[in-house]
Formats: C-alpha cells, structure tokens, sequence
C-alpha cells in the first residue's frame, strides 16, 4: 500500500481536512480505532483535532507501532490555536513527543492545521472545560495574557472556522516529493 491517512476527529475538522488530503494525494481515509495495517504502507499520515494538550486518538493508532525503515510518518494537529505563532508550535510539538513512543527527532514530520469551534456542538464536559478556561482567564490581568489567551477570551462563546484548505499544500507537497504518487 502507498499510503494511508488516518483521522482523530470529535467536531469534524479532522475529518474534512483528512477527506480534501486523500482527493489530493489518492490516500484511503480510515477513522482511528478502526483496525489499519499500518506496517503495509509506506506513508502513515495521521490527522488529529487538539484537545486538553493531546491529539485524539494518536496514542491508541501508535500503540504497539514501530515505524520500518523507510517508511515515512506524519502528524497532521488540527486546533483553534494559530500555527503561526511559535509558541504555539512548540507546545503542540512538545505535547506530540509526549504521546508518540517513538519518537525521534527526523522520523515524524509535523505539521499544524487551525479548525474551528462551534459553541453549540460542544459536549457537556467539553463546554465545562472552555467555561473553566475563561474564567480563569477573567481573572488574570490583561496584561498577563498572551496573544492566545486574548483571541480565546474574545472568541469565547462564538462559533468560528479557521479551515483553510489550501494550508494543506506544504503538506501535499512533502507527500508528493518522496513518493511515487
């Protein structure tokens, strides 16, 4: 097998973004938890939505695995939190570390996609840990804040889509470089 891709999705952006990268690169999509030979193919992409500091269901998929020589391994993270912003970046990178056992600085490639949050699809716990937040939040002083912590202050509440498709290329591209797609 070439490739597949696999996703971690609670709300649906993982999901949308996993289905647009298979039209691109011709990739089965297969939900995580399902059974996937992932020793059989030759590129494991994996796309995760962002919860609570860890990538839905990326432990599980990567129980047991040992990636094979040459074989190539990329997580895709799916959150509201803006990829541009280093910090960001190396909290997401920090938290993939933590959940992958294999990990080894040139074995997993890494990238980052913004989803959304629609307010009125969140699960009861889910709106209990948002409402946490913000009222945490609240009661910093504003100058404490980081840019993070403003945009979610001010989107609290809103129902917002950051999904942008075509932030999929670089990833494309990667996958085209080293493959026979």
């Amino acid at each position: 097998m070439e490739g597949i891709i696999i996703y971690g999705s609670r709300y649906g952006h993982a999901s949308a973004y996993a289905r647009m990268l298979s039209a691109q690169v011709g990739f089965p999509v297969v939900r995580c938890g399902k059974s996937v030979p992932l020793a059989d193919a030759a590129t494991v992409v994996y796309i995760g939505s962002l919860y609570a500091g860890g990538v839905v269901g990326l432990v599980r998929t990567f129980r047991r695995y040992t990636p094979r020589p040459g074989q190539r391994v990329f997580v895709v993270t799916v959150g509201i939190s803006d990829p541009a912003d280093e910090t960001n970046v190396a909290n997401i990178c920090s938290s993939v570390r933590r959940q992958l056992p294999f990990w080894q600085d040139g074995k997993v490639r890494l990238f980052h996609l913004r989803g959304g949050i629609d307010y009125g699809r969140l699960s009861f716990i889910h709106k209990t840990m948002m409402w946490m937040l913000y009222r945490s939040l609240r009661k910093k002083e504003a100058g404490s804040l980081s840019q993070e912590d403003r945009l979610f202050m001010e989107l609290y509440g809103c129902n917002v889509d950051f999904t942008d498709h075509a932030a999929l290329a670089p990833l494309v591209c990667e996958l085209w470089a080293g493959s026979a797609l």
